[in-house]
């Protein structure tokens, strides 16, 4: 893998992209509505 130039910024850019999906998700978990979350909690209960 030293042979390869310019290999160490792909965990970088992974690293980066695996922290901004999770931020994104933690953050539209905590200002979802609680109207929704229940509505889709029920879904599988639902014929």
């Amino acid at each position: 893998m030293e042979s390869i130039i310019g290999i160490e910024i792909y965990p970088m850019i992974s690293l980066t992209i695996f922290f901004t999906f999770f931020m994104v998700l933690f953050w539209w978990v905590f200002t979802a509505k609680k109207e929704y979350i229940s509505r889709v909690s029920d879904l599988p209960f639902n014929d």
